[in-house]
């Protein structure tokens, strides 16, 4: 079973992302994943959404560049070394993983080219800000354990 996975392709500008989640806002989609990669003056939108054809359909009236394809969708257990059980599994069948992304939850990771300014911006804003010690915290309360501060 697959999921229909929406790329778009746009400028590598500032704003271009913002205006295609505004659109699928307007039009009432959800986004349930994505991923952002650039190839110097373009960049790639993924998405995964709740309404994949309402959010074509936009996109398309808006004179995107945009296109559907299939895509596996795994929930994986939260346990150390499952992603690379999951892995294993496809290369030793020789299938090669072109890319990969996480599906939104309540943590999202943003790589920009301002993180410093970034994060100064985004202190005032609704959102936590999640440290490496964060991480290591997660995990261990998920095995039991407890991390010294």
């Amino acid at each position: 079973m697959t999921v229909s996975q929406i790329s778009v392709f746009a400028n590598s500008r500032p704003g271009h992302l913002g205006r295609v989640l505004d659109r699928f806002e307007e039009v009432g989609v959800s986004v349930r994943g994505f991923s952002a990669s650039d190839t110097g003056e373009y960049g790639i939108l993924r998405f995964v959404v709740d309404r994949p054809e309402e959010a074509l359909a936009a996109l398309r009236q808006d004179g995107c560049a945009c296109t559907v394809a299939p895509v596996l969708c795994l929930k994986l257990a939260d346990e150390p070394g499952e992603l690379a059980r999951v892995m294993g599994v496809l290369a030793r069948c020789g299938i090669n993983v072109v890319y990969s992304y996480s599906m939104i939850s309540t943590y999202i990771v943003l790589s920009t080219t301002d993180p410093d300014r970034a994060r100064e911006l985004l202190a005032s804003e609704p959102v936590e800000m999640i440290t490496q010690e964060d991480i290591a915290r997660f995990s261990a309360a998920r095995q039991g354990k407890e991390i010294e501060r």
